[in-house]
């Protein structure tokens, strides 16, 4: 059995919460973009900070539900991480990286999903 985007991108969020990213935003570019259906933004506060939540991530969906992403980008460095599963791109920032590339803003007309388990007091702002 094979999970849903919807599902898939929201168990993105999950692992990234339990990793303690910060700022995570869910949105949904199929209605505006051929590109993907979901994208997974969420902040890492370092280095290796960013690197874990990515990891967190790729590792979930491997180990619960066979589900390997098609790239992964970034991991070396840990400023920005993509993971990039085709139908769901997740990425994992830096404050500052993530800041000036703004994708919330260039996406600003896609459908934002709401987050459970997200802890608002701990949100960074990313502008």
């Amino acid at each position: 059995m094979t999970l849903q985007t919807k599902a898939r991108a929201l168990l993105c969020a999950e692992y990234a919460i339990d990793k303690k990213a910060l700022n995570l935003k869910i949105l949904e570019i199929a209605p505006v973009s051929s590109l993907t259906d979901f994208l997974v933004v969420a902040t890492g506060t370092s280095d290796r900070h960013v690197q874990a939540v990515a990891e967190a991530i790729r590792l979930g969906l491997k180990d619960d539900h066979g589900v390997q992403p098609l790239a992964v980008e970034g991991m070396d460095e840990g400023r920005w991480v993509l993971l990039d599963y085709g139908d769901i791109m997740v990425h994992v920032f830096q404050p500052a990286v993530r800041s000036f590339y703004d994708l919330e803003g260039l996406w600003s007309e896609a459908t934002e999903l709401v987050v459970p388990g997200q802890d608002v007091t701990t949100e960074v702002p990313t502008r």
